[in-house]
């Protein structure tokens, strides 16, 4: 049919204009559609086109030349023709010499039926919505106005809500309904926000000639105030865990939170149209040029249109302000702190009151703390704040009320493009975690932008990987929270009572009193301190719970290490972070997938099973099928086998997943969202034992394959201990170090190898690895 097509075409010079514009039945016999042609035209389009347009060739005037076979030719020209662009797929049409030089001849049914097949693939594909970031262009645009909200609002927003709390409190008497340190939020809310704008007044009129002036004023005076709670309960959380935290760590992250709120407020008002200067004829006072109204006008206009990168660009081009620079930090959040002490006052409960007056008593206080210094002999002094019992009992249940500003973000983040381009859309972010050395800043601006390529492109890779909330292991560790805790490795709630003191004079007994209050003292304080861990982590785990997935922005630490920039709930986190996390596009298993996964659920478990061979690991897991679908469908009603494990949470997810894979049809066919973890064996040694191509510590660092995993700590030790116990046979009289290895034996005996361990990270990697190769190549 194609030849006697292409004959009829041949005899009537059938000219094909190039006007056309829509499609229709009629020229359906116009295309002539070879699929093999069409998929090695397919490679020599246009192929870094995102939709390229298939073009019809006008078929000319017939000339007598003749192809590189010897056979007439058309004359064609080169002119396309969008005949079939509005489908918008990418497709190969041949000439008419093409349709006669084919061997294929088709029937008159079978074209047709392909040529509609064609053309509802097109339709299909005009119809696919555009996918970025793994999500439809309409959700994704949502999803970025929600993350441009979160990152320029956050504060805002809390202010916002202290002043209507506050509103309510006075008309409708709510406060005993208020969580406890949001009430004393609350209390402590506008007392601070009024000295700090009478500071503001102050230095307004320059009667205040303090080096924090200059940079005092820039923000509201109720904002500054929600900053500077919230930053001091954040670090009172975190810090050494007794509800205090050094005073000029807390100064420099309070004044470094102000100056950050400063330039993305400075921002927002310098691409938002003022509707104050339409209004009012403009009076000389404060003449705006042309030039700066256009510029206000197109970053109105890439705002709307979010085109953010463009509008980073062009305020920092505008924006010519310093940097305040960490003195300037640390003299604002001194201030700052020093208000909050002055204002901030807490008394017990109504229910704990006697009948004497009210105790009113200050919430913070400022002291001084000695400390012993390990390297060398004396001591040295620091400010810390601390606050008062009262108000620690009430921080473990605040991660729910604070404002967490670096949260995961809801869109893919910006690529790195420079030392402070990339990763949050608003919110200032550095590839690299100087912590105030100005040196190593200034070196990593100087860099070339080819030598940190690498870099980026690797940060790019980790912050664009999609994360969603597990909610089965969620909910489990939220009913064991609510519970009290206790169970899988999740600390107590309830502190430790102290013991109660001894009805006796005896100083041994009162002294040995002492020492266990001390020791329950301390005990509560490290509880305390990981309960507000696991607040916060569960707080963010519970907002981020029903999104569909997350991204964590990545930089670099000053050795080069990546980190995600959220510092609570990441996958490098502890075994609560990883047992929620999973990843938010799933796979399916395969055979190879379905092996990792019990490997994996072996290595989790650990307890020795994760030193077996890989085959070994599988077994484990194969023996232990009854009690991983027990744990997966009762986790805290059945035998709880998954508590037994090392990593509890993650050993759960494991069983969960697991057990899905192998009830339904086909498990290697069953989408996953596991993430396997893998570890280096002493990374350092690798490289060490790589460069000097030495087999023997390549094998103790699993450099090499072997039929179980080595462990080198192990081996060093065992290596150590037998020089030692040889030194130890020697004469002392002759060997000085044989009394001191008899000494250091029984140390060791006693401590289960703890000094050995210490000596493994001091001395012996050099003489077991290094010196053996210094003295090879000498």
């Amino acid at each position: 049919m194609w030849r006697n097509l292409a004959k009829h075409v041949y005899t009537r010079r059938l000219q094909l204009s190039s006007q056309h514009s829509s499609f229709s039945p009629s020229n359906c016999t116009s295309r002539f559609y070879f699929p093999d042609k069409a998929r090695a035209l397919e490679s020599q389009d246009h192929v870094n086109s995102l939709r390229p347009v298939a073009g019809l060739r006008r078929i000319g005037v017939l000339s007598s030349q003749k192809d590189e076979l010897g056979r007439p030719g058309f004359g064609v020209t080169k002119t396309p023709v969008n005949f079939f662009g509005l489908f918008g797929y990418q497709k190969g049409y041949a000439s008419a010499a093409e349709a006669i030089a084919s061997e294929e001849d088709m029937s008159g049914v079978d074209e047709v039926q392909e040529l509609v097949e064609e053309v509802n693939k097109g339709d299909k594909l005009e119809k696919q919505p555009k996918l970025i970031g793994g999500v439809a262009q309409g959700k994704h645009n949502v999803l970025r106005r929600r993350q441009i909200k979160m990152e320029t609002e956050a504060w805002e927003e809390a202010a916002k809500e202290y002043r209507e709390l506050l509103s309510d409190m006075c008309e409708q008497k709510l406060a005993p309904n208020l969580p406890y340190i949001k009430s004393l939020f609350l209390g402590w809310f506008e007392p601070l926000r009024d000295v700090i704008a009478a500071e503001q007044d102050l230095c307004k009129q320059g009667k205040n000639r303090a080096a924090y002036a200059p940079y005092f004023d820039h923000l509201p005076a109720d904002m500054m105030a929600v900053i500077t709670m919230h930053k001091l309960m954040g670090l009172l959380m975190t810090g050494e865990g007794n509800g205090s935290a050094r005073v000029v760590q807390a100064a420099c992250h309070i004044g470094e939170a102000i100056e950050h709120e400063v330039r993305i407020q400075r921002f927002m008002e310098k691409t938002k149209k003022k509707s104050a200067s339409s209004n009012n004829p403009d009076d000389g006072s404060n003449p705006v040029t042309k030039e700066q109204e256009k510029l206000r006008k197109k970053v109105s206009m890439l705002m709307k249109k979010q085109k953010l990168q463009q509008v980073r660009q062009i305020v920092k081009r505008q924006d010519d302000s310093k940097p305040w620079g960490q003195d300037a930090h640390v003299k604002v959040g001194s201030r700052l702190i020093e208000l909050l002490i002055e204002t901030a006052y807490i008394q017990p409960p109504a229910d704990q009151l006697g009948d004497g007056p009210p105790d009113i008593r200050p919430a913070f206080v400022h002291t001084l703390k000695t400390v012993i210094k390990e390297t060398q002999k004396g001591t040295r002094r620091y400010g810390v704040i601390e606050c008062d019992p009262l108000v620690r009992k009430g921080l473990e249940k605040t991660a729910r009320h604070m404002v967490i500003p670096y949260m995961p973000m809801l869109v893919p983040p910006l690529n790195w493009t420079g030392y402070d381009k990339g990763a949050y859309l608003f919110l200032p972010s550095y590839v690299m975690r100087i912590h105030g050395a100005r040196q190593q800043r200034e070196a990593i601006k100087r860099a070339p932008r080819k030598a940190l390529e690498p870099a980026f492109e690797a940060l790019n890779t980790l912050g664009n990987t999609k994360w969603r909330i597990n909610k089965r292991v969620l909910g489990v560790i939220d009913r064991i929270w609510a519970s009290g805790g206790r169970l899988a490795d999740l600390v107590d709630r309830e502190d430790v009572p102290l013991p109660e003191e001894p009805d006796t004079e005896d100083e041994a007994e009162i002294r040995k009193w002492k020492w266990k209050v001390r020791a329950v003292k301390k005990e509560n304080s490290e509880r305390h301190s990981q309960r507000c861990d696991i607040e916060l982590k569960l707080a963010v785990a519970r907002k981020m719970k029903d999104e569909d997935g997350f991204f964590y922005p990545h930089n670099l630490d000053f050795r080069g290490r990546a980190y995600p920039m959220h510092p609570y709930l990441n996958h490098l986190g502890s075994d609560l972070c990883r047992g929620i996390l999973e990843f938010a596009e799933g796979r399916p298993l395969g055979k190879s997938g379905l092996r990792w996964l019990k490997i994996h659920l072996a290595n989790v478990y650990a307890g020795g099973v994760d030193k077996l061979s890989y085959e070994g690991r599988v077994a484990f897991t194969e023996n232990h099928l009854e009690d991983i679908f027990d744990s997966a469908d009762r986790p805290l009603e059945g035998r709880r086998w998954w508590l037994s494990a090392e990593d509890p949470f993650q050993c759960l997810a494991t069983c969960i997943n697991l057990s899905e894979a192998l009830r339904s049809a086909s498990p290697e066919t069953t989408i996953s969202h596991m993430p396997v973890h893998q570890d280096g064996s002493c990374n350092g040694l690798q490289h060490y034992a790589a460069l000097g191509r030495d087999k023997l510590g390549a094998a103790a660092v699993n450099l090499v394959a072997g039929e179980k995993p080595a462990d080198v700590y192990s081996g060093i030790a065992a290596r150590v201990l037998d020089i030692m116990r040889r030194d130890a046979q020697k004469d002392p009289a002759t060997e000085p170090n044989a009394l001191r290895a008899r000494l250091l034996i029984s140390q060791v005996f006693f401590y289960c190898y703890l000094f050995i361990y210490f000596l493994v990270c001091v001395c012996v990697c050099l003489l077991v690895f290094i010196f053996p190769f210094v003295s090879h190549v000498y």
